[in-house]
């Protein structure tokens, strides 16, 4: 048995490093497996050598990833303690904390917070096509977005073009009520959030004004070329195969394209093949081209949503229980 204490500056720093919530030690004594005691500003671990030195290093990594500014949330937490049971040895927190994409006035600063975020971010400075794959809640289109602002902001793009599947094959927007703008509204609405949350909402629409930033329809981009552009296409799953081909070769010189989405959660009628499907079969090798997978591990929304894939996937891939059973 080893004994360690670990002593902090005072009880409130020591709680922000745990996010102020003690459900997130105890799952860290269930995971590494070590007592801990904490007081006022100390923690004391006991256990197995090992289990002493996991936990501790725990500590650290949230420590220095606090003193660089960082917010430390659950979703955060659960990471370093991942990472600390893992064979492979993943960027810190506060390596993490390093990478800033985005820092908006007035706002935190965008950074990856996962292993596989940092790696897509990577992705999308040197690759001009990179597909982010991946279930809800790994910030594909987020960091896409992001990535997308900042290369705005450096003058590596002159206009960001963001695109997704209104309806399928974008039929039927002509029943819908209102101009244009109204009836694709509810479904670009995700788009909107994305960059709102970076962007001040009097910056955004001074740029759709002069479209430095368009939000469209996936079936609004047949026919055009754009230059010096930075491209989204996001829920690819739902697009047709036709449609990918005709999204991925709208590109003109010195633009980028992020193509996100997740292959598990396709709306298309039944007996239609998913564009996205397809590219990821069809590109695969391709010089210039990049497929970044996240994974359960890579969800940054609430806890519950990493439990929520994790159960989705159990129930779909085991057998449905026959009647009786």
């Amino acid at each position: 048995m080893a004994t360690k204490t670990l002593q902090f500056e005072s009880p409130r720093f020591l709680q922000s490093l745990f996010a102020n919530d003690v459900a997130l030690l105890k799952r860290l004594q269930e995971v590494v497996e070590v007592k801990l005691t904490t007081r006022d500003g100390w923690v004391r671990l006991e256990g197995d050598p090992d289990a002493v030195r996991r936990a501790e290093q725990v500590f650290r990594h949230l420590e220095n990833a606090r003193r660089k500014g960082l917010d430390i949330s659950p979703q955060t937490f659960h990471y370093v303690v991942d990472s600390s049971t893992g064979e492979e040895e993943e960027p810190s927190l506060a390596d993490l904390a390093d990478v800033q994409i985005l820092a908006p006035p007035s706002k935190r600063p965008v950074v990856p917070k996962t292993a596989g975020q940092l790696r897509y971010v990577e992705a999308m400075l040197r690759r001009e096509v990179v597909f982010g794959i991946g279930p809800a809640g790994t910030g594909k289109t987020f960091l896409a977005v992001a990535s997308a602002l900042q290369a705005l902001k450096n003058k590596r793009v002159e206009r960001i073009v963001l695109a997704r599947p209104a309806v399928e094959a974008g039929e039927a927007l002509g029943f819908l009520p209102g101009d244009l703008k109204d009836k694709v509204f509810p479904y670009l609405r995700p788009l909107y959030d994305a960059i709102s949350d970076m962007v001040s909402p009097a910056e955004v629409e001074r740029w759709m004004e002069r479209e430095i930033i368009e939000i469209a329809p996936l079936a609004y981009m047949r026919g055009r070329t754009l230059n010096r552009a930075f491209i989204i296409l996001d829920e690819a799953q739902n697009t047709t195969c036709e449609q990918m081909f005709m999204f991925l070769t709208r590109m003109g010189e010195h633009s980028r394209c992020v193509v996100t989405g997740d292959p598990t959660q396709s709306d298309l009628r039944r007996g239609i093949r998913s564009g996205l499907r397809e590219a990821m079969s069809a590109l695969h090798g391709v010089e210039g081209v990049e497929f970044c997978h996240l994974e359960q591990r890579d969800v940054v929304r609430h806890p519950v949503v990493q439990r929520i894939i994790r159960a989705y996937q159990t129930h779909r891939n085991d057998p449905e229980p026959s009647p009786g059973s």
